[in-house]
């Protein structure tokens, strides 16, 4: 034991620390997906791999030791969303950049948000932040105007033909129209969640976006940002959570900088 603690570098600690916190970023990425059941059946490969070599069952032995000798490239293909997901999170800049938000525009989202779900009308809209949306903008149709609340619930009416899809809004303003965005593959969602609610908790697996979801059947109105749900139940609890979202940071951020130079 003592010569354990005199080999025992501070090297080694930090390893061991690196290591922890890599696993326990992936266990956070994977956790509530698909991903875990293919975690427990490779486990399971691995495990009878080796009861394979202790029992001495020759045929089995041979074809795990095939299946696991590209366990590499197997990883890589099963797991790519999840590796992109990771990649993209880790990119991502420890300062955040401005959204273009202020609070005139998100009275109008949140004006519009209420009057759809009073009319049983469905929407679904995406308001962009630090990540880039482009690759789901491309599948959408370019409108590029000032963010109203007339134009939204026009967007958004039966008659349209973009009521289906997503809204995108970037920087302040209503960018694309009708865009199809990725549907969940979370097995734990909720059975009466629709299309809109999987293709919310979807964008906002793979993305640090922030979707409202107005359901037409319930004309319940859902905030949905990294994988989670969220219900609003009236107009004030919605604002205080785009505020703390979209204004609130941008305060603190300009409050840390008066009181550095302040204290400069």
């Amino acid at each position: 034991m003592f010569d354990f603690v005199q080999l025992f570098r501070w090297q080694d600690g930090l390893d061991i620390l690196v290591v922890a916190f890599v696993f326990y970023q992936l266990i956070s990425i994977i956790r509530g997906t698909r991903s875990v059941q293919m975690v427990i059946g490779l486990g399971v490969l691995v495990a009878g791999y080796f009861l394979a070599r202790v029992l001495e069952l020759a045929t089995l032995l041979w074809l795990l030791q095939t299946f696991l000798s590209s366990l590499f490239l197997i990883v890589i293909i099963v797991f790519q969303d999840d590796i992109r997901r990771a990649l993209t999170q880790v990119g991502q800049s420890p300062f955040q950049k401005s959204t273009g938000m202020m609070e005139k525009e998100l009275e109008e989202i949140i004006r519009t948000v209420f009057y759809l779900s009073k009319r049983r009308i469905g929407a679904l809209i995406v308001i962009e932040r630090e990540m880039g949306l482009r690759d789901y903008v491309e599948s959408g149709f370019l409108i590029d105007a000032r963010l109203t609340k007339e134009l939204l619930i026009s967007i958004f009416m039966p008659v349209s033909p973009l009521h289906d899809g997503g809204v995108i809004i970037s920087k302040g303003r209503i960018h694309t129209a009708g865009s199809i965005l990725p549907l969940t593959q979370n097995p734990y969602i909720d059975k009466r969640y629709g299309t809109r609610h999987r293709a919310a908790i979807g964008l906002s697996e793979e993305t640090d976006a922030v979707i409202l979801v107005v359901s037409e059947e319930t004309q319940n109105i859902s905030l949905v940002q990294h994988g989670a749900m969220t219900a609003v139940n009236d107009e004030i609890s919605l604002t205080n959570s785009l505020r703390a979202i979209f204004i609130g940071s941008k305060e603190v951020q300009k409050s840390s900088w008066k009181n550095w130079f302040v204290r400069s």
